[in-house]
């Protein structure tokens, strides 16, 4: 068993270090946050006053953070990064999603530290980080991937090595603005039919076996009380924010221009998503942009 660094314990991290401890790996655990240490504490982990204390034993390092100034600051701060307290030979593992320039700058400076580095996005959301179902998309060379893969079984079920550095958060952002735009189209289908006297649940079955079948309608039901389990029948509480698609979708058009790639649909989505975010929604599930379309 390894012993293991996670620094960053939101919604996603949490569950993510929890599931390390029951795999039995040595987990010391970092956090701006008290409660959310004392959570993972209470299942098994460790923790350190200082980030670059829990690193200093750790053979990997795995970080789960809002942006990409976040990851550049943890790690390469001149004054506090921890470039300077993680052990040569140490790999780090980062699975927030941020731009992939940022990504390929830590891992050089941390290649020169004798440090290896994988940016390993992750998609399945809250519940999957929780039920250790997560898919991670790997960038870095095949001996980094095959490094890090066993540690990411304990959090996933589909690990891919989606290239060198900077793939994994290039595949995230490809994956995300897809879901976005699915998202939209299935709940402006949906309201189409409310709007026209259809039951949202016979419509729902009916589109779920025809060709219009996806997985934000047949998994993700944008609808109230379609399906159970899901945040739109919880009043869009809980799941993927509609500020972090909002900032997924920006990533995706940085991504888009710098290669200069057209993208239309991924643009109106941002913009339906920034525009929903701004209506005051931004901490309910994406799924909510259902109710961007409700004639009512």
């Amino acid at each position: 068993m390894a012993n293991i660094a996670f620094i960053g314990l939101g919604n996603m991290g949490g569950p993510m270090a929890i599931n390390l401890v029951k795999a039995g790996h040595q987990v010391c655990v970092f956090d701006l946050s008290a409660s959310a240490v004392e959570q993972v504490v209470a299942q098994g982990a460790t923790t350190k006053t200082t980030a670059s204390d829990c690193v200093k034993n750790a053979e990997f390092i795995i970080s789960m953070l809002p942006a990409g100034k976040h990851v550049d600051g943890v790690y390469l701060s001149p004054e506090t990064g921890l470039i300077n307290h993680i052990a040569k030979g140490s790999v780090v593992i980062d699975s927030s999603t941020i731009d992939a320039g940022t990504s390929q700058k830590v891992a050089k400076a941390l290649a020169k530290q004798g440090i290896n580095f994988v940016d390993a996005p992750v998609s399945g959301g809250v519940g999957g980080a929780v039920a250790g179902t997560l898919s991670f998309m790997v960038g870095g060379s095949e001996q980094e991937f095959s490094q890090v893969e066993p540690i990411l079984n304990a959090m996933g079920k589909n690990i891919f090595h989606a290239g060198n550095h900077g793939a994994g958060q290039i595949a995230k952002v490809c994956n995300n603005m897809l879901l976005s735009v699915l998202m939209v189209g299935t709940s402006e289908a949906l309201q189409l039919g409310l709007a026209n006297g259809l039951d949202a649940k016979v419509l729902s079955n009916i589109m779920s076996k025809s060709s219009g079948s996806n997985w934000t309608l047949d998994v993700y039901n944008p609808c109230p009380d379609v399906m159970g389990n899901v945040p739109s029948s919880n009043d869009y509480q809980g799941g993927f924010m509609v500020d972090l698609m909002a900032k997924d979708l920006g990533l995706a058009m940085d991504t888009a221009v710098a290669s200069q790639s057209s993208t239309p649909m991924g643009a109106l989505a941002r913009s339906l998503y920034a525009m929903h975010a701004g209506s005051g929604n931004g901490a309910k599930d994406f799924s909510s942009i259902f109710n961007l379309f409700n004639k009512k």
